[in-house]
């Protein structure tokens, strides 16, 4: 099997799913904006709490119906969801669908707001951190380990298991993120790809002769 893993935010979207999230929700009401943009930057700085952010973006499933988070997750991808896709992360997404590889979304963003996000690129597997649910309720807790750093690298062993899969059943596989946070599933994978990388990442890719892919410039896909 020939894997193309995509990272999702500021790599196939142009923004930060959470981010955006945590602004649809304080036009609401509904979440501290400001605390968003607080963890936004700690993760950016590589400081972030892991566990303390969760507690905070998952409050809010925890605390509404899911007719009401449904509403608002609809709202949330046709207002800043869809329109923050560059046309250049659909091109590449078609051009390893073209040759017949299975593709993977692997995000640190939780499942509840991502399924609708890998819907829209026609992705069939979404790899990301799983929200507790219990009685037909989302508790606020993450359910087994976050999908951040080396936990991505967990969550895509057990999805190889979960299909009778291990490394070494993979041809070929190709990673693309922006963030210096998964530099330990790029250096895991055959074809690391950093997509308008953070200033660590281009570094680390610069020194390692990873291919950099720009997604964002008008004219479509491009590296150096």
């Amino acid at each position: 099997m020939r894997l193309a893993l995509f990272d999702l935010d500021n790599t196939l979207l142009a923004g930060d799913s959470d981010l955006l999230w945590g602004e649809l929700l304080a036009r609401h009401g509904a979440m501290d904006v400001e605390r968003v943009q607080r963890f936004h930057d700690d993760y950016h700085a590589g400081t972030l709490d892991i566990e303390a952010f969760f507690d905070f973006q998952l409050a809010p499933l925890a605390r509404h119906s899911w007719e009401q988070l449904d509403a608002w997750r609809e709202q949330f991808v046709d207002e800043l969801v869809r329109p923050r896709i560059p046309p250049a992360a659909r091109e590449l997404v078609e051009h390893h669908r073209a040759q017949g590889h299975e593709l993977a979304i692997i995000t640190a963003t939780n499942r509840f707001l991502t399924t609708p996000i890998a819907r829209e690129f026609g992705i069939e597997h979404l790899i990301a951190t799983e929200p507790e649910i219990e009685d037909g309720r989302y508790t606020g807790r993450v359910h087994g380990v976050a999908c951040y750093r080396t936990g991505k690298l967990v969550h895509l062993n057990h999805w190889l298991r979960s299909r009778g899969l291990d490394y070494g059943d993979l041809a070929e596989t190709w990673f693309y993120s922006d963030s210096h946070n998964d530099i330990p599933l790029l250096s895991a994978v055959e074809h690391p790809v950093a997509v308008d990388p953070c200033p660590r990442l281009a570094v680390h890719a610069s020194k390692h002769g990873w291919p950099i892919l720009h997604l964002r410039r008008s004219q479509g896909l491009t590296t150096h």
